[in-house]
This record gives structure tokens, sequence and C-alpha cells, in this order.
């Protein structure tokens, strides 16, 4: 599954009716509100996103499947690269979580990645190319926004 950031803190309040789904938003100097053409399971969809984003994982009923990619809250040691691409790698061996801080800042992490690929990707002649060939789109990825441990070594 290939996951995306979505912002949506503008959006203060979504209903449904008549197969519209309506959203609030706050435009900053006005609120606005659209309608958008949307089967009523785009509300139930969306009232179920509300309730596993506010509801401890712990809490989480039988039936959400639900994989936490890294400990929350743990930082994750990193070593600097020479790549246009990223600017450091690293990885959990225990979790098999490897994780990429991209030159843009973005810092992504990636489940279940054997050892060996780790260690191919730290001997590749190109960060870049390797991460293109051998890692993007064959692992699970989730954008990691908490703060990570940046003493590189």
């Amino acid at each position: 599954m290939k996951l995306s950031k979505i912002d949506l803190s503008n959006v203060l309040a979504v209903g449904h009716s008549n197969g519209q789904l309506g959203l609030l938003i706050d435009r900053g100097e006005c609120l606005e509100f659209i309608e958008i053409a949307a089967p009523e399971a785009a509300m139930h969809g969306l009232q179920m996103v509300d309730f596993i984003a506010n509801t401890d994982s712990t809490e989480l009923s039988a039936g959400i499947e639900s994989q936490e990619i890294a400990p929350c809250g743990e930082p994750m040691a990193m070593m600097p690269v020479d790549s246009e691409m990223a600017s450091a790698i690293g990885y959990n061996e225990e979790d098999r979580v490897l994780q990429i801080e991209f030159s843009s800042g973005s810092v992504y992490q990636y489940s279940d990645v054997e050892p060996e690929i780790w260690e191919s990707l730290q001997d590749a002649d190109s960060t870049g190319r390797f991460f293109n060939s051998e890692i993007k789109g064959y692992y699970s990825s989730q954008r990691v926004d908490d703060p990570i441990d940046r003493t590189y070594g």
C-alpha cells in the first residue's frame, strides 16, 4: 500500500447528506462550506479515520488492522551518506525498520527490510540508485514527523 501524507488541519467539520460529503473549511479570514459528490461509505470511512487517529492503539477493537512501523518516541541512530537523494540512513535490526532522511528533510521508515538489504544499501556505489531499484515500492513506508536522533556517527 502506498501511503500519502494528507493535511486536514483546515477541515473543521464533515457531514454527509443526499450523496454529498459536506466540508467546513477554515480559510483563515473566513469559513467555507463545500459539497462533494460521495457515497455514504466515504463519511463512514472518515469517521473511522477520526476514531483511529484519536484512540490509543491498545484500545482499538478487533477488526482494525494496525501495524506500528517503529516504536513511538524512540529515536533511531542515523549515519550520514554522500548522496544527492539522502542525507542519512539508519536501521533497527530487531524491528527490521530502515529509516531514510531525504535531502529535502523528509524522514521515512520502511518496514520488514531484511538485514541483507541494509548491508547492501550501506555498500552501494549510489544510495539513490539502490533505493530506487531495491527499496522504493517494495516495502511499506511511513513518513516520520517526530524528532529523530540527528547525532550521526
